[in-house]
């Protein structure tokens, strides 16, 4: 007969809630970083057969370079930025003590796979034709440098923030939850800048400056990117909501399950409404619902919410999310056919304009009432970082650029990166033999819809067979 003896322990509350909030923060870390994989399926499925293995190697060097470059060197150049940008002033030894210190490595985990999220964004937009060192220098930039100065002005109390200078000045800090400008519009507007200063495609523009789609290899990669991405963004976005244990005055343990209900429904709300909205926009431009579009609108729909979640009603994340949604393709095709920016994934669509217009909307639809100077905080936060990300990717690019050309040559483009760059071929069975511009594609295109097209020199039976007989 078994027996357990039970003795009574003393255990303070705020040890009880500090071991259950870092443990909630390990777990959606590790959530967030299940991000990454979505990334790389969601580019790999937009570009041809012949260039996966680039973007794959790219997905995994934002990882494993960008932790190693955002532990040594960015979370404390985010610490000084913030000191600088505000009256606080800053140590420099004390602003890289984390290093050392076992107890901020949680915090600095949940910082890393944020800054991780904002550079694996620009490889989407450079596919296909960035030499990958060129690439390398970008990325261990965007994490050291561009990156986290933007999180020291705002949530490392720097300029934007409350204490900073301009939200000192205003009465009140910038709002950006998880962040919707801090990473995405970061990432989606370095991503557009990339892409401006590579140049496009060969076979994206004609003699006529028209823009012709060039279709990816996998609708099914591309779409399966989209969800596992949008599971990873449960813990980007209720992730960020870090205490789930809280003391009471009385000294006893409060579940915060208001905060972390609203912050849930609110990114799963706004989700639906811009996947929703996206299918409605692309079907009265095309004349039929794409599923690459509405995947788009599904991630832009996240994008917008993901700045304002715990701040806003449900009805307000629902109609940021829709115009999230609604606005992702005219924005591309102002990208493309106005800019004339081949941005292969529409990244400044999805991550720039749509975290631009949910991050500046958000005292429209604030629980706690509108704000003139709310909105006046929100509009001048939006301008800075996006300023600062020009700026300074514009001056990585072109130092890349001198250092080892943004671009690989025509013949490496034309064969592909795989081989060119990496000396692999993802698809060994029928790479190769798509004709004399290498192009291949089954009917995966963000731009214009799912129409069997290749950027010249395959016909349609030929991109078929290539992909196995399918041809959708």
């Amino acid at each position: 007969m078994g027996w357990a003896v039970v003795i009574p322990l003393q255990v303070d509350p705020s040890v009880i809630a500090q071991g259950v909030n870092y443990v909630w923060i390990l777990v959606v870390s590790f959530l967030i970083f299940f991000m990454q994989p979505g990334f790389a399926l969601l580019e790999a499925g937009q570009v041809r057969a012949k260039n996966v293995g680039n973007v794959l190697m790219k997905n995994m060097t934002d990882w494993a370079l960008g932790v190693l470059v955002y532990f040594l060197v960015g979370a404390g150049v985010a610490t000084i930025v913030g000191g600088l940008t505000s009256p606080g002033g800053f140590d420099v030894a004390a602003a890289f003590s984390y290093i050392g210190d076992s107890g901020a490595w949680i915090d600095w985990l949940f910082g890393a796979v944020f800054a991780m999220t904002a550079a694996t964004i620009v490889s989407g937009a450079v596919a296909e034709r960035m030499d990958f060192r060129a690439y390398i220098v970008f990325a261990a930039t965007i994490t050291g440098l561009i990156y986290p100065v933007v999180q020291g002005m705002t949530w490392s109390g720097g300029l934007l923030s409350g204490s900073g200078y301009i939200g000192a000045a205003l009465g009140v800090g910038y709002l950006d939850f998880a962040g919707a400008t801090v990473v995405h519009m970061c990432g989606g507007i370095a991503g557009l800048v990339g892409a401006k200063m590579v140049g496009p495609r060969k076979g994206r523009f004609d003699a006529n400056g028209d823009s012709q789609p060039i279709p990816g290899h996998s609708m099914l990669l591309a779409v399966l990117g989209t969800l596992i991405l949008a599971f990873g963004w449960y813990g980007f976005n209720v992730g960020t909501q870090a205490t789930v244990l809280a003391t009471t005055e009385s000294g006893g343990l409060e579940f915060m399950g208001a905060a972390l209900g609203r912050v849930a429904l609110v990114t799963t709300l706004g989700m639906g409404a811009g996947a929703v909205a996206a299918m409605i926009v692309s079907t009265s431009y095309q004349g039929k619902p794409d599923p690459l579009w509405m995947a788009n609108g599904l991630l832009a729909g996240l994008v917008a919410v993901t700045g304002a979640v715990p701040h806003v009603t449900w009805w307000g994340g629902l109609i940021l999310g829709a115009l999230g949604g609604a606005i992702v393709l005219p924005a591309y095709r102002w990208t493309v056919d106005s800019l004339k920016i081949d941005d292969v994934c529409g990244v400044f669509a999805v991550h720039g304009v749509a975290g631009a217009v949910g991050t500046a909307l958000i005292p429209v639809f604030a629980v706690s009432g509108f704000s003139g100077t709310q909105l006046a905080m929100q509009v001048i936060g939006v301008v800075v970082i996006a300023a600062w990300t020009i700026l300074a990717s514009a001056v990585v690019f072109a130092i890349a650029d001198a250092a080892f050309g943004l671009r690989v040559s025509e013949e490496e483009e034309v064969e592909g990166l795989d081989v060119g760059e990496h000396g692999v071929s993802v698809y060994p069975e029928f790479v190769g033999d798509a004709g004399p511009d290498g192009a291949l594609g089954s009917p995966t295109a963000t731009d214009g819809g799912s129409d069997v097209r290749t950027d010249g020199g395959v016909e349609e039976d030929e991109a078929v067979e290539a992909n196995g007989g399918d041809s959708q």
